[in-house]
């Protein structure tokens, strides 16, 4: 009997002793897991060319909590509110962002009935020895310049101040909207809106960047390409009449910004771009070309 005593008390002790090492167990357990999961993160975390992590994208996009965006005192010439504008970096090479949802449908709508009635074909700017025989085919669409003082509903002024907040250039420096019009098979080969002097001439100032507000959906066709995105195609005799490369296909109220020149102001040669013939319905957008002065 003493020696069943016994056993049974050293049952009971054993089972109390292994409910007393379960919770410091438990948690020596978690803390191993939770060490193992945090080193296997940083070591398994893309690293930049510097060693360091690279943080995620979502990490890198405009924080928004729902709440106000709080202003800061402005100087003498700028805003009093803070303007987010979303965008996603297409190339850098060359320097291309997208702008979606830039303006609305209506305002789209209002752009297009200005221009429409004032529609005539497009020209070029010649090059030393070029003729308008010798550059025909080239660009074949239809188009018109309006300044925004001419629209009376404030819309093209609107999307002009728009414009200079998204490029952090003065309105002063752009040019008037160029609006077109891209019918069936219509299209513009590739080209550089930039102005190489030895080409051209001496220029008194020159076209930074260039900002495409989409008009218009298009069905099939009418991209705006660059075929030398990130140095391709440069070296395979290009004719300038292929669609090829990096393809940004029309979408409406959304826009397109493009750099043409390097931050020393020499001409980037990635920022060749040209306009896909439109294959099934009907292309509208209006181009800022932007200056390095005030034009």
């Amino acid at each position: 009997m003493a020696m069943m005593r016994s056993d049974r008390r050293g049952r009971v002790l054993w089972g109390l002793g292994r409910r007393k090492l379960a919770l410091p167990v438990a948690i020596l357990y978690c803390s191993l897991f939770f060490l193992a999961g945090f080193f296997g993160s940083m070591l398994f975390s893309p690293k930049g060319h510097s060693g360091e992590a690279v943080p995620r994208t979502r990490y890198m996009e405009m924080a928004d909590d729902g709440g106000e965006l709080l202003a800061m005192p402005h100087g003498e010439s700028g805003d009093p509110n803070p303007h987010p504008i979303p965008f996603q970096v297409l190339s850098w090479k060359p320097r291309a962002l997208y702008f979606p949802k830039f303006a609305s449908a209506e305002q789209c709508e209002i752009i297009i009935k200005k221009a429409k009635t004032r529609l005539k074909p497009s020209t070029l700017a010649l090059r030393k020895g070029e003729t308008e025989d010798t550059t025909k085919g080239v660009r074949t669409s239809s188009g018109t310049f309006v300044s925004a003082s001419e629209d009376s509903t404030g819309t093209l002024s609107y999307v002009e101040q728009k414009i200079a907040r998204a490029t952090m250039i003065p309105r002063e420096n752009g040019e008037a909207f160029n609006i077109l019009r891209y019918e069936i098979g219509q299209k513009y080969a590739s080209h550089y809106d930039a102005f190489n002097p030895a080409e051209y001439g001496p220029q008194k100032s020159q076209r930074v960047a260039s900002f495409l507000l989409y008009l218009s959906d298009v069905e099939e066709g009418g991209e705006t390409m660059f075929p030398f995105e990130n140095g391709a195609n440069m070296d395979i005799g290009y004719d300038y009449q292929q669609c090829i490369g990096l393809k940004v296909k029309p979408r409406k109220g959304d826009g397109l910004l493009f750099y043409s020149l390097f931050t020393n102001g020499t001409i980037d040669p990635t920022s060749l771009h040209g306009s896909c013939p439109v294959i099934k319905g009907e292309k509208w957008v209006a181009t800022k070309w932007i200056r390095d002065k005030k034009n």
